[in-house]
């Protein structure tokens, strides 16, 4: 092989990489596999501690992993072909993140692998001194080389992986040693591969051929031209805008332990920007809500603190990647009490108009008390989170836009959800406090739609009246241009007094209403919008 390392990934995103064999190794012999012995060294770099799934050794009757995952997988298999016996894959896995699902001992160990990345035997890595006898752990990600030597005898069907650091003779005891057929998994020709290594020594009915360790790429900033770069899923990126909005920064290891490995049981919901999972915080064992998520959303929250807004209390950065921590909203989303059909308690009308305050509180601090306009642009119930006192928080920040108070903004792409958008929207192209506006006026109504039906008629008349026509302004098609979520918030109030009371929002209500519309009784403007 060439001197220096092979590059098989360049990139900072869940990637793949193998390095094969120039051609097949011919392994049977008479309708077995013969004894073969197989000596590499290799290293595990990553800018940061937190690694990739690590690597493996492997032999396969074919060059084609097009289909295979990376992560978990390690570039071998994916969820159909995993456990599946026509595979015919031999692997020595060397793994730095512990999956539970794959039943993982640490993360830190070496597996036997037959057809599947869960392993038929592993322990922790590491080897025993000749000596003393005594276990000494190696670290797989320490940016150390490490050297492998795997032998099998087509004999006694014995396997026997062994490993040491760089400077240490091949230890007498092995790692592992497990006993299995190898010719019902090996095919005749096959090929022989690794994802990063610095050496390679290949024996068939014979001892691999030594390394020579003094020859061996130089690992390591110097030797960066022609050191490996290769991608570990758990490689992360800092970047400029990290420094002005970032809050506090978690590992992406950490996430992935807290969620079990994004264990299916933990995942609390699947929405249009983000799969969102729950874990618990190690230390401070904080319920949290772990987000995977675009920068947009992070610079849109990184600063906010409202009692209405869904606190962000961390993020994992990766390239084109964040998981966003925030706190964990027991009671999830405001739609599952409106529409759900799985029993779950009615929120009586108390609990619903104080949700709809709630929601106006943060929008207007978004709209006019930031330092920066904060659109939403996605209002709706399923992102209203109520949290264990029932409170509304608005969450998913993922379609926000900032611009400076005073600016005008500039025309993006329509984005939102069909039935909430602005119609000056599709006109302009312009998301404009406005567009919230009318989002919040098209939510008011979702919240009172169901009064009459699941409470039964137990709510005040006032309230869901003012409620009723507030939600009919904010979503009236020729919405007064100033109207800011400022001039509804005072008529949000127990009293119905406020409203009357308001100069400027109440002519506006009384001249796009019929004439007969008062505003004593919910049945009295039933006519009109």
């Amino acid at each position: 092989m060439p001197s220096g390392l092979i590059e098989l990934i360049d990139s900072m995103v869940r990637q793949k990489g193998h390095a094969f064999h120039p051609s097949p190794v011919l392994f049977h012999k008479s309708g077995t596999v013969q004894s073969f012995s197989i000596s590499f060294v290799f290293a595990i770099l990553s800018t940061y501690h937190e690694s990739g799934h690590g690597l493996a050794f492997f032999i396969a009757p074919n060059k084609n992993f097009s289909a295979a995952f990376p992560t978990q997988y390690l570039g071998l298999f994916n969820d159909q072909t995993n456990s599946d016996p026509h595979s015919y894959i031999f692997a020595i896995e060397l793994d730095t993140v512990q999956n539970y699902d794959l039943h993982d001992i640490n993360d830190n160990h070496v597996g036997i692998n037959i057809n599947s990345v869960r392993s038929m035997q592993s322990y922790e890595a590491g080897y025993y001194d000749d000596k003393s006898g005594v276990f000494l752990n190696l670290t797989l990600n320490s940016h150390k080389a490490m050297h492998v030597w795997v032998d099998y005898n087509r004999e006694t069907t014995q396997i026997n992986v062994t490993m040491a650091p760089l400077n240490i003779a091949k230890p007498v005891r092995p790692l592992l040693s497990t006993t299995y057929n190898l010719s019902t998994v090996i095919t005749n020709l096959a090929l022989t591969g690794q994802h990063y290594l610095l050496a390679w020594s290949f024996g068939i009915n014979s001892p691999a051929p030594p390394i020579e360790i003094t020859k061996l790429p130089h690992l390591g900033q110097k030797a960066q031209s022609k050191t490996v770069k290769i991608t570990l899923p758990y490689a992360e990126l800092r970047e400029d805008w990290e420094v002005e909005y970032g809050p506090h920064r978690l590992s992406y290891k950490d996430l992935f332990d807290v969620t079990e490995g994004f264990r299916d049981k933990n995942l609390l919901g699947t929405g249009g920007f983000g799969i969102v999972y729950k874990g618990v915080l190690p230390v401070s064992r904080l319920d949290v809500a772990v987000k995977r998520e675009f920068i947009a959303e992070t610079i849109s929250i990184g600063h906010l603190q409202h009692r209405n807004l869904v606190p962000l209390l961390g993020y994992c950065r990766r390239k084109g990647e964040l998981l966003l921590v925030y706190d964990y909203m027991p009671n999830g989303s405001l739609d599952k009490y409106l529409y759900g059909k799985d029993g779950k308690t009615t929120l009586d009308w108390t609990k619903r108009f104080q949700i709809i305050k709630g929601v106006a509180s943060g929008l207007l601090y978004l709209h006019e008390e930031c330092e920066k306009v904060i659109i939403h642009r996605d209002i709706k119930a399923s992102n209203v989170l109520l949290d264990d006192g029932t409170n509304g928080r608005i969450g998913d920040f993922g379609l926000a836009r900032l611009y400076d108070h005073g600016i005008i903004p500039e025309a993006t792409h329509v984005v939102g959800t069909i039935g909430y958008l602005a119609p000056e929207l599709a006109r302009t192209g312009k998301a404009t406090p406005l567009t919230d506006v009318f989002a919040f006026g098209v939510f008011i109504l979702e919240v009172i739609y169901t009064v009459d039906i699941k409470l039964q008629g137990e709510y005040d008349i006032d309230e869901a009246c003012l409620a009723l026509k507030l939600g009919l302004l904010c979503s009236h098609p020729h919405l007064n241009k100033e109207m800011l979520i400022s001039e509804l918030m005072p008529n949000l109030s127990f009293s119905m007094l406020a409203l009357m009371q308001n100069d400027d929002l109440n002519p506006y209500i009384r001249s796009q209403c019929p004439s007969e519309m008062g505003f004593g009784t919910v049945s009295t403007i039933s006519g009109g919008r």
